[in-house]
């Protein structure tokens, strides 16, 4: 597997075999392909994004990453280990609202062997896994306070112990963290602490939804498409339908669309009858003229994803392409109560 940075440019006609040049190209028409991940880049947006991404990764500072969930902002961090002069290193992430507040702090500085029950052995946590390489943390708004206070003074290069351990390990690590949350209001509400904010703010990226970059969409697809099932196509009709749609969900939403279809369609050509049915009844697809404001659309989205998922959490996140924990947050946000008769509680 290729660890130093790659990049493939290359027209959307699929007929044109021999234009692959090392280098981001003028015409709007052509997408860039980061090797190793799942990021192409079509629009302007996405593209400046990227060589902003090439100037600070050689830099040895702490990077931001916001966006909504599902806009690609892990795949601008792998962009950033790949540019990095730490590319040929360990990459190591973690999701820091996959783990219970518990278990996070024996899972990135480590453990000793019987420092807690169930604790059979010595274990390195993600700092040491990651030395001299860049470590990922993704969601790094979920922290509890107390872990934002251990982190902070990992970043200074303080050395630390491990759970139930007795000798300081010092390492060496780039740190990039991505949150789909507004840190700022974080601080001001007292949940995030201003100096881990500004500690890890060094470098900010924004990665802005795909909404509001829809020169990405169809090469996306065709990139999602080709991975699922190279011998099959989206109809004009279909590919209008993916290029109208309002994604709440983002890349993500828009990834499980095109394997479902690629999966389901009955022949070689996706219709827009092979979509999933909120593309085909437009009462689910946000009216953007009656709509004045994003997060009108979002609502929308989410109250209907509810509604057509019988109020199931769960089934209405993977429909929308996000997380559960994202789904709850935003339900509470909109104020979005249970339809009568309706439990949320999936």
């Amino acid at each position: 597997m290729r660890t130093h940075v790659d990049y493939l440019s290359h027209r959307r006609n699929p007929s044109n075999q021999n234009g692959l040049v090392p280098q981001i190209m003028a015409n709007p028409t052509e997408t860039r392909e980061l090797i190793n991940t799942q990021g192409v880049f079509a629009s302007h947006v996405m593209r400046n994004l990227l060589a902003l991404v090439e100037k600070v990764a050689p830099t040895n500072a702490t990077v931001l990453i916001t966006g909504e969930s599902g806009s690609g902002k892990e795949v601008i961090a792998q962009a950033v280990h790949l540019y990095s002069q730490r590319s040929s290193k360990s990459w190591v992430d973690l999701n820091c609202a996959a783990l219970p507040e518990n278990l996070l702090e024996s899972e990135l500085f480590g453990h000793e062997k019987g420092a807690f029950s169930g604790a059979d052995s010595a274990k390195a946590g993600l700092f040491e896994l990651a030395h001299q390489g860049t470590l990922f943390l993704d969601e790094i708004g979920d922290l509890d306070p107390r872990m934002q206070v251990k982190l902070l003074r990992a970043l200074d290069g303080a050395s630390y112990y491990r759970v139930g351990g007795v000798k300081k390990i010092a390492v060496n690590v780039r740190l990039v963290a991505a949150t789909n949350q507004d840190l700022k209001v974080a601080v001001q509400q007292g949940r995030f602490r201003a100096d881990l904010y500004h500690r890890l703010s060094q470098i900010r990226l924004t990665v802005p939804p795909l909404r509001e970059r829809p020169d990405d969409i169809l090469p996306l697809v065709e990139h999602y498409l080709a991975d699922q099932n190279p011998a099959r196509r989206f109809s004009p009709e279909a590919a209008d339908k993916l290029r109208g749609y309002a994604w709440p969900g983002n890349v993500r939403e828009l990834r499980n669309v095109v394997i479902r279809a690629a999966l389901f369609a009955s022949g070689p050509e996706i219709t827009v009858a092979d979509l999933p049915e909120e593309f085909v009844e437009s009462s689910f697809t946000a009216d953007l003229h009656t709509l004045s404001t994003l997060p009108e659309i979002e609502k929308d989205a989410i109250a209907k994803a509810l509604h057509q998922n019988g109020g199931h959490q769960q089934r209405a996140a993977n429909t929308l392409g996000i997380s559960r924990r994202t789904l709850q947050r935003k339900i509470k946000s909109y104020s979005l109560g249970a339809p009568t008769g309706i439990s949320l509680a999936g």
